[in-house]
């Protein structure tokens, strides 16, 4: 499967977040007046629970992978591997994603750390040795961008017509009333709770389905939760930023709220104020 591309899509993007569908360059019988814009392509109407509320109604469970080391194993082991591979594919009733996402790996943190314990260190010998460590490590962290590569599985939804009728079009949530701030006037979709309830137990038996099926290939899986969720596609749509500012906790994201008090506020510069 291509990682950069979603099942029975055509025309995808080269480059698209995991579980993000085809983007449009045309509304029906209108160009779009930027079709270069985030807003047409950040398709993404909510994330809720550990699911991507898709633009199109559709869903996305996000599954984070732990890679094994295929050459390293002896041909019986590879074969054996193939084979539960193969049967966990033909056990799927619904299309997956495979997608890898490289990152640039920050050891900024790492050095720091490692500059606290030398300066903690009585042995000198010891504290010079990891003075010319830190040294080695800031040089190759200079030169070269090391690399790590995430493995994840995308797990999709698409409601019937019983679920799909209680959907509806509006502008109730953030990213909506975000890119209509721009002119976007797209229409996004405004999800009740006995549509989601229904998807998130379709999309909890296919993610306990696929985390089977990988367990016998011994591949390890885990579903990303919201939090994850966000740092994943905060990641892909911005690998540079993400290197140097990682997301916060959305737990500890506060904001001061301003409301209008009481009684009339004081006018000493104008004629005849309070």
């Amino acid at each position: 499967m291509n990682p950069s591309s979603y099942p029975n899509q055509a025309g995808a993007n080269p480059v698209q977040a995991p579980g993000a569908p085809t983007v449009s360059t045309q509304t029906a019988g209108k160009a779009k007046s930027n079709i270069n814009s985030t807003q047409n392509l950040l398709k993404i109407a909510e994330i809720r629970d550990g699911i991507a509320i898709m633009g199109d109604a559709s869903y996305r469970a996000v599954i984070m992978c732990k890679a094994i080391n295929f050459d390293l194993m002896s041909q019986r082991e590879q074969e054996a591997v193939e084979f539960s591979y193969q049967g966990f594919l033909n056990s799927l009733y619904f299309p997956v994603q495979i997608f890898i996402h490289s990152v640039q790996v920050n050891l900024s943190s790492y050095i720091e750390k490692l500059d606290n314990l030398k300066h903690q260190q009585d042995n000198m010998l010891l504290s010079m040795l990891m003075d010319d460590y830190i040294g080695f490590i800031d040089q190759i962290s200079s030169q070269t961008n090391i690399m790590d590569k995430d493995f994840y599985v995308v797990v999709p939804f698409f409601p019937g017509p019983e679920i799909k009728k209680n959907i509806t079009s509006g502008s109730r949530n953030f990213l909506t009333g975000f890119s209509e701030l721009f002119g976007n006037k797209e229409k996004h979709v405004v999800v009740d709770e006995a549509s989601l309830e229904a998807a998130k137990n379709e999309l909890r038996n296919r993610v306990q389905a696929t985390i089977q099926g990988l367990q016998q290939c011994g591949v390890k899986g885990l579903p990303l939760d919201t939090q994850e969720l966000i740092e994943l596609y905060y990641n892909v749509y911005n690998p540079d930023t993400a290197v140097a500012q990682p997301l916060l906790p959305i737990d500890s994201l506060t904001a001061d709220v301003i409301e209008k008090g009481s009684g009339v506020a004081p006018k000493p510069n104008i004629q005849g104020g309070v």
